[in-house]
């Protein structure tokens, strides 16, 4: 039954992504060309509403689904790792013209060409586990 709750928050998701042209290409290429706020509005309000979560979470002592606190761990800071994060990010949604959460919702809507990018996506997430240990942190 709680898987089910998941799936069904999942595809609630994917609407309101659709449904507020998040997953828009047009609504991107307006964002990177600096012609509406439309996405910066939707992407402002999505940190705040992260940003209150992760503080409720943290105060309240909050657990997972399996009933384990949830422990925050202070990351490791370095330049290198977010520039070089930042640009494969920047790079790869300019290229899709999507980040990785609309990708999802873009097939759910019918765009089947983003199972190439699902695909990739999948084996880029593998390469860098596989990676991982051999990465400068």
């Amino acid at each position: 039954m709680r898987k089910l709750v998941f799936i069904l928050l999942g595809i609630l998701f994917g609407v309101v992504m659709y449904k507020a042209e998040a997953a828009s290409w047009f609504r991107i290429f307006e964002m990177f060309n600096f012609q509406s706020f439309h996405m910066y509005g939707f992407i402002g309000s999505a940190l705040v509403v992260g940003l209150l979560g992760v503080q409720y979470m943290q105060r309240n002592k909050s657990k997972d689904v399996d009933g384990k606190e949830i422990v925050f761990h202070p990351k490791v800071k370095s330049i290198p790792r977010y520039l070089i994060g930042g640009i494969f990010f920047g790079l790869g949604w300019a290229l899709v013209g999507a980040c990785p959460g609309p990708i999802f919702a873009l097939l759910g809507a019918g765009v089947y060409a983003m199972l190439i990018v699902i695909v990739g996506a999948l084996l880029g997430t593998y390469l860098y586990g596989v990676l991982r240990k051999y990465l400068p942190h």
